[in-house]
């Protein structure tokens, strides 16, 4: 990886691109592009299409979050009951 590349994460996918190619991506403007510069990593996201269809399904995509003690939970593992999900961040 040389300096000038960047990691791209696109869904399960990663990749080393060059800073053009993120700006030839940035320029097609058909999916977000979130470009950190100074970790030098960028990250891919869902053309509106897919993104709007995920939508319309009304299914939440599944997830796993470990509990308290560790043990990891899948929301997926919850289908067909009801789930809260308490969320909170700091900054």
């Amino acid at each position: 990886m040389s300096a000038e590349d960047f990691t791209l994460i696109d869904g399960e996918t990663t990749s080393q691109v060059s800073a053009r190619h993120l700006d030839e991506l940035a320029a097609r403007g058909d999916r977000p592009l979130a470009v950190d510069r100074e970790e030098r990593v960028a990250c891919l996201g869902l053309a509106a299409a897919a993104r709007s269809a995920a939508l319309a399904s009304l299914e939440a995509p599944d997830f796993a979050l470990p509990d308290l003690v560790g043990r990891t939970h899948r929301l997926s593992d919850h289908r067909g009951g009801k789930v809260l999900l308490v969320a909170w961040a700091s900054w």
